[in-house]
Parts: C-alpha cells; structure tokens; sequence
C-alpha cells in the first residue's frame, strides 16, 4: 500500500488515499465540501442559491453582442425560440442604466424619460418612451434604443446609429467644456463618452457585417486612439475579428503583441487567435504520422503549446471550433473561461480557422493533450489560475434552455488504478477478518470454496454419468 501511494503521488501529484477520503468517504459520512457552493445549488434547485454563486462568477459584456432588434428578434420570428435569457437582459439594462444615465438626467425631459426607458422590461413599452424622448428633443439614447430594438436589418440600425452620431458628438462637446465646474458635470461628461464610444463602436460594427470591413477597422484604430483609457471595453476583440477577415495577419499579430501581456487580463479571442497565428505557419505541412515518427519541429511545438495555452484557458472552444458541438447565438454577456465565452468566440472565429489549412487539423490532434499536462486535480492549473467552480451554474443562467452546456471535461481515474485500491483494500479487510476471527474466516472460505466448485462438480457429475466408465477411466488417465 505505500510504495502504491508513493507511485500515485509521483504520477498524479495527490495522494490517492486523500483523494478517496474525501471525494467518496466524506459524502457517505455526512460531509459538505464547502468548497463546491455550484454544485449544492444546481443539484437543489434553489434560485437564490443559484444567484449568489453565479455572483461570484465576474461577468463580462460580450464585444461582439449582437443587435436584439436586426438578430435575435429575427431569429425568434424564424425558430419560436428565445436565443437571450432573462439573467442576460436583466445585466443589460443594468449596463444601460449605468453607461447612458446619470444624476442630472431628471433637469433635461427627454434624459429623464429615457431613463426610465432603460428600466422598462417590456420592449415595446421602451421603444414608446424612446419616440416620446425624440419628440421632446434630439436625444442620442433614444436613437441607440430603436437601433437596437426597434430596426429589423442592420441598415436601418445604422441609420438610426447615424442620428445618434450627431446628437451623441454635440452632447459631448457641450459636457466637455463644463467638466471640471463640478462633479455634476463630471459624471454628465462621462455619461456623454459612454454614448460616444458605444455609438462609434456600434457604427464599426454594422460596417462590418455589411462587407464594408476596411472601414471598420480604420473606426475602430481611431477609436482606440481617440479614447485610449476605455479599454474595459474590448474594443480591440472586435479589431482582431475584423483584420482575420481582412486576412491581415501582420496586423493581428502587432495587436496581439499589445493585448496578449502577462499583466492584462486573457480571453478566448486573445488565446486563440495566438494559437491560430503560430498553427498557421506549420498547420499547412503538418501530418501526426510524420511528426510522430521524426518528432515535433520548433515551430511546431511553438504551435501545439499555443493550443495548449488556449484549450487550458477555455477548453469549451475546441467542441465548436471542430463542430462537434452545434452553435446558438452566442449571449449578451458572457463568462471568461465559460461556455458562454466559447460560443461567443466560435460564432465569429470559426470562418478564420476554416480559411487557414489545416489549422483545425493541428487542433483536432492537439487539443486534448492538455488536460495530461494539467495537474491532477483538475482544481490546480499550470499556466493559468485555477479553473473555476461556479462557471456552470453561471452559463446555465446566461445561455437558453435549450442549449446543453458544456463542462468542464473530468480526469478520469484510469481503470488499473481503480482495480489495484480495490483489490488492496479487499484484501487488507479480508487479512483483518482472518486475524480477529479465524474459525469464522475458515467457515466462511470453505462455503465460498464450495458454492465456488459447485458447477463444476455438477458438469463432472453430469459428464459421468453420460460417457461409459471404461472411457472416462481412460480420460483421467490421460
């Protein structure tokens, strides 16, 4: 039993008995890892339960959310199902409240009616309030809510983003000037270059989905520049996307060179598209069977450590990258290292993998060779800090019910391993037995013996009685 326990400490870097006491003795004695609050409330079903551990998951806006109106209204009419839940649509109007509103909004009538827009939770009731606002006033955030509610293509979303522009740019200019007179005035100036940035954002956008590429790229560069402390925003995922399709990777590669920092936080787009980039100089050339036979070059290894470094950071992506998994319009908001992230980077990146040959090949062969390199258990990480327990409850709240949630692929304990504790401990129980009670050991052997010979006693029985004696005296001889 120890030198086993020394193997599987040297092996997996746990100790096999720890591991045992606690995942399937504790349990049985009554106890409560406290260490695992998602699982209790999943299992439970209670709502609260489930709210607070999904708060303890930091959720992102996703960079490249789509428009309700122009996309996920669209998809409703064509499928009957609701792609957003309403956790997602909850965190979106607190985003709203929070980035278009501020203290003063109750002294100009169309911000204050707007304002309470933005807590409307019926749709059609906002977009009334909107065309309410206009009426009193060009107001640049009634503009942005029938942008994005009220247009069925992105045309019209981009019309509408237009008239914002206009009123958005004099708004700001006006608080601009005012913003050191008092904290009134700050928090009025900040309120106008959330509306700015989100328009001039939104804009890029739609000239993005209408095959006007270049010059989204060249509105989000100026945008970067223009407000470089707004970097909360991600804007540079939705460059990164942009000069994919331009197939620009000299450019991606200088962005990725800003963003892809020790000191900055990481996301699936910034993990991927690395690997992508260094899987495109060897992807085209790469076959297992060579590279088994002669070893992995430098640029190779370079490559399949990217996707390691990727796959350890997000493993749900690889599923949708190599459509084992079917897609669903990607949430509003998302979870770093979640599966709601993996469907947001797989939606848009998908296109970039399929157009570099043989990239999804490398990560067909690759990708799950990380999780050999991930200490055993999967709650230490080697590049990055420890995968995150609540992270399934969060996406069951923010991806639909009709979509199955990725988790987090277990470890599995090889069978040898399970069929060796078994045995050594079956056989230190039965050497215990022996010891405290030989005579009842003795009895129970014997029984075991003879229940255990009992067929074969009757096929011999059975054989003797059919064959003749001089025959079967002949066999046992033999």
């Amino acid at each position: 039993l120890q030198i086993f326990e020394w193997w599987y400490f040297r092996k997996y870097g746990t100790s096999f008995i720890e591991q045992v006491s606690v995942s399937h003795l504790r349990p049985l004695l009554g106890g409560v890892d406290n260490s695992a609050p998602s699982a209790a409330s999943a299992a439970g079903g209670d709502a609260d339960s489930n709210r607070q551990s999904v708060s303890e998951c930091k959720v992102w806006r996703n960079p490249l959310n789509l428009f309700r109106g122009a996309e996920y209204n669209r998809y409703t009419w064509v499928t009957g199902r609701e792609p957003l839940t309403y956790y997602d649509m909850n965190l979106s109007a607190q985003d709203h409240q929070t980035f278009f509103t501020c203290d003063t909004d109750h002294l100009r009538p169309a911000d204050a009616i707007m304002q309470k827009a933005w807590r409307e939770r019926n749709p059609q009731a906002r977009i009334s309030a909107a065309h309410e606002a206009l009426e009193l006033n060009e107001c640049a955030t009634a503009y942005i809510l029938l942008a994005e509610e009220e247009a069925t293509t992105i045309v019209e979303a981009e019309k509408l983003f237009k008239q914002a522009l206009k009123a958005g740019e004099g708004c700001y200019r006006r608080s601009q000037q005012l913003q050191h007179h008092g904290a009134q005035y700050e928090a009025q100036h900040r309120r106008d270059t959330n509306v700015l940035v989100y328009i001039k954002r939104r804009l890029a956008m739609c000239a993005r989905k209408l095959g006007r590429t270049r010059e989204a790229v060249k509105m989000m560069r100026d945008l970067m520049k223009e407000f470089p402390l707004l970097s909360m925003f991600n804007i540079h995922e939705n460059l990164l996307e942009a000069l994919l399709e331009l197939q620009a990777y000299a450019d991606v590669q200088a962005v990725l060179a800003k963003y892809d920092d020790i000191s900055l936080p990481k996301s699936a787009t910034i993990c991927y598209t690395a690997a992508l980039l260094k899987a495109r100089a060897v992807s085209d050339k790469f076959s297992p069977e060579a590279a088994s036979r002669r070893g992995l070059s430098t640029a190779e290894m370079n490559a399949v450590e990217a996707i390691h470094r990727a796959v350890e950071f997000n493993p749900h992506v690889p599923k949708y990258l190599l459509e084992m998994k079917s897609l669903v319009l990607p949430p509003e908001h998302i979870l770093k290292r979640g599966d709601s992230e993996a469907i947001a980077y797989a939606f848009f990146h998908l296109q970039h993998w399929k157009r570099v040959e043989g990239a999804l090949n490398l990560l067909h062969c690759t990708w799950e060779g990380t999780f050999r390199m991930i200490p055993y258990p999967l709650e230490k990480g080697h590049l990055f800090y420890p995968y995150p327990i609540c992270t399934e409850t969060a996406d069951r709240e923010l991806l639909p019910s009709f979509h199955e949630v990725s988790v987090y692929p277990k470890k599995e304990l090889p069978f040898f391993i399970l069929f060796t504790a078994g045995l050594c401990s079956f056989t230190a129980m039965l050497a215990l037995l022996t010891h405290q009670f030989p005579e009842l050991m003795g009895v129970f052997a014997k029984a075991f013996l003879s229940t255990l010979f009992a067929p074969l006693n009757f096929v011999m029985e059975k054989v003797e009685s059919i064959l003749p004696s001089s025959l079967w005296h002949q066999l046992t001889r033999i």
